[in-house]
């Protein structure tokens, strides 16, 4: 029996105003299935994952989410449960004061007790290099530091899919290769943007090149 896509994109199409930025495109993600995705800056690889996100409406095409049809915005709530998404921009995901109660926040809307979340708090941290950052002021972080803060923003909501864009920006080789480690030992299904062949080489099975509004399988 063939395995239910995650995500099922089908005959996308995206415009800003009168340019045409995706075209028919079309993509699954099947559990297990790690896919990084490259192409020019502009070529739309941001739009996808806010189109897959219930971010940014498409103008024609089919989206199923773990096999229901998503169309309007009170469908995309239980998708944002259970879908990860670190934005390209670390600022756009940051808004409590401290590293703790960044993390601690997507487990505490899901439900869980303080304690449940500050368990969580620490193992994440602790996964990702950043004990001893809890009580940072997240503002105050580095470029990088709040790359991994964001990065553990959506680790602590345990979600079946992540959705990784540029994941990288501003992290040094150390911290890479902890992310590296991360995603191949923690994450069983994901989709990564990124500029960073080597990186998407280390951490997919297949990578896609976007370009004039379509995926094509470039291989690894």
């Amino acid at each position: 029996m063939e395995t239910i896509p995650l995500i099922s994109l089908e005959d996308i199409c995206f415009n800003y105003g009168s340019s045409s930025v995706l075209n028919n495109l079309s993509l699954q993600l099947k559990r297990g299935q790690k896919v990084g995705i490259s192409g020019e800056n502009g070529a739309g690889k941001t739009t996808l994952f806010h189109i897959i996100m219930g971010l940014l409406k498409p103008v024609a095409g089919i989206i199923k989410i773990f096999d229901k049809l998503v169309e309007k915005q009170e469908h995309f709530v239980e998708v944002r449960k259970k879908i990860g998404f670190l934005f390209q921009d670390s600022d756009d995901q940051l808004f409590c004061p401290t590293v703790a109660e960044d993390i601690a926040f997507g487990p505490l809307n899901l439900g869980k007790t303080h304690q449940e979340a500050q368990n969580i708090v620490t193992e994440t941290c602790r996964m990702l290099g950043l004990h001893g950052f809890e009580e940072r002021i997240t503002h105050k972080l580095s470029g990088g530091e709040k790359r991994l803060c964001a990065l553990a923003t959506i680790v602590a909501m345990e979600p079946e899919v992540f959705l990784l864009d540029e994941p990288t920006t501003g992290l040094d080789t150390k911290t890479i290769n902890r992310l590296i480690d991360f995603l191949n030992n923690h994450s069983t299904s994901h989709i990564i943007i990124s500029h960073n062949m080597e990186f998407l080489k280390t951490t997919t099975t297949e990578i896609l090149y976007l370009k004039e509004g379509a995926l094509t399988d470039i291989g690894r």
